[in-house]
């Protein structure tokens, strides 16, 4: 069992939450995830490592309320613990001094982002930071990713705070103006291909962060697999980065689609057991 220490909302649909886990705390590496379920009967599901405090041994975790699973989670307090955390899981991002470095995060993809534009600063990089998000309140770790890097721009869809961009627009203005070395983008689907589409064009390098459905980390079951370059691979030991410019994008929006059928079933499922239970039908 690993004990919640905090687990608080901060935005409409996404929570912080630090959990004791020292070991992962300890190991733990840039671009690396873990597995958890928060009870016996619970699923598994796969969250980035946004930080962690060796000395306390907590890591903290970044998640958005979709499904069952998270919503489960979003009403966890520091009263309760996660029946498992498996970690650190997948490879390591590459760090190392590249020269100019833009780290793209959308959406809750910011989370995984500020650890490893944190570790590319350490390595010498200079390091631009994009964030970007539908709307202001969707907006998370503008503060803490503001002070680890030479540059950040702020973009949101609506023009509500920041920028009235999207995150391509500003990494294509920079592009524009300076040399760029490598990208690292994290965010949703859509998003990684068009960030792909545009630094393919400037024969940029660029890793990609997935988070598919994963079960059991090892790749035995297959529900992460993905095509990289006319392969298979299995974003769990894998990845979980991938040379951008090889991912087969559209197949895996194609899966993640299927995924989310299979999610609504689930929560209308949960909620007609509950509706049951309440009026005493069988």
């Amino acid at each position: 069992m690993h004990k919640i220490l905090s687990n608080e909302l901060i935005s409409p649909n996404t929570a912080k939450m630090v959990v004791s886990a020292p070991y992962v705390a300890q190991h733990r590496k840039a671009g690396q995830f873990i597995i958890l379920r928060i009870n016996e009967t619970g699923e598994r599901i796969p969250l980035t490592i946004a930080d962690s405090d060796i000395e306390a041994g907590t890591i903290t975790l970044f998640y958005q309320i979709v499904g069952k699973t998270t919503t489960d989670m979003s009403k966890l307090t520091d009263k309760d613990s996660l029946m498992d955390v498996a970690g650190p899981l997948g490879h390591p991002t590459d760090i190392k001094n590249f020269g100019t470095v833009v780290c793209v995060g959308g959406g809750i993809g910011v989370a995984p982002v500020y650890p490893i534009s944190t570790a590319m600063k350490k390595a010498g990089n200079r390091v631009i930071n994009i964030i970007g998000a539908r709307t202001q309140h969707l907006l998370i770790l503008e503060k803490e990713i503001g002070a680890i890097g030479d540059e950040m721009i702020v973009c949101t869809d609506d023009g509500s705070y920041g920028r009235k961009a999207f995150v391509t627009q500003a990494l294509e203005e920079i592009i524009a103006r300076e040399p760029v070395n490598i990208v690292v983008a994290i965010g949703p689907v859509p998003m990684m291909k068009a960030l792909c589409e545009l630094t393919k064009k400037h024969a940029i390098h660029t890793m990609v962060s997935l988070n598919p459905v994963m079960v059991d980390g090892t790749g035995m079951c297959g529900g992460c697999r993905v095509t990289v370059d006319g392969q298979t691979k299995f974003t769990c030991v894998d990845g979980p980065e991938f040379d951008g410019h090889k991912v087969d994008f559209n197949e895996l929006m194609t899966r993640l689609s299927s995924y989310k059928e299979q999610e609504q079933e689930s929560i209308e499922h949960s909620h007609k057991c509950k509706l049951d239970g309440v009026t005493g039908n069988a």
